[in-house]
């Protein structure tokens, strides 16, 4: 009998598989929009709102927490300033998952989670090709 058995183990270790969703909630947060597996996806889900409930609420233990789950500093301040100010008025449901198909490759179902009420501009920032800079260059 599966009773009180919570998660899913996503076929990884309980290592790898906490620091690949910690750096899938930091890549949500970062671009409000990636497309992964379904299973993933609905795995990140409560992850990532748990975070947001903790920014909403604020103060430096929370901040504390978040950064113990998140392990980002930049993320981290989005975190607290941007989305927890955006979702003040809204009492949970803070991400979507939409079904997105199938992979070609290994026909794995995938989806798409994003948050609600998203900034558009957010997603693909910092992606695309990464320009050298020249000591002499400035």
């Amino acid at each position: 009998m599966r009773h009180k058995v919570g998660h899913r183990k996503l076929q990884r270790p309980t290592a790898h598989r906490n620091a690949m969703l910690r750096n899938m909630a930091a890549s949500l947060i970062k671009h409000e929009q990636i497309k992964t597996t379904l299973p993933k996806a609905r795995e990140l889900r409560p992850y990532v709102e748990k975070l947001i409930t903790l920014a909403k609420k604020g103060g430096l233990s929370n901040r504390r927490l978040a950064m113990s789950r998140l392990m980002d500093d930049v993320q981290l301040v989005k975190l607290f300033d941007t989305l927890a100010a955006r979702y003040a008025d809204r009492a949970g449901g803070y991400s979507r998952v939409v079904k997105a198909g199938f992979r070609g490759s290994d026909a794995a179902p995938m989806g798409i989670i994003e948050l609600v009420d998203r900034d558009v501009s957010a997603k693909g920032q910092d992606s695309g090709p990464v320009e050298m800079m020249d000591d002499d260059a400035e």
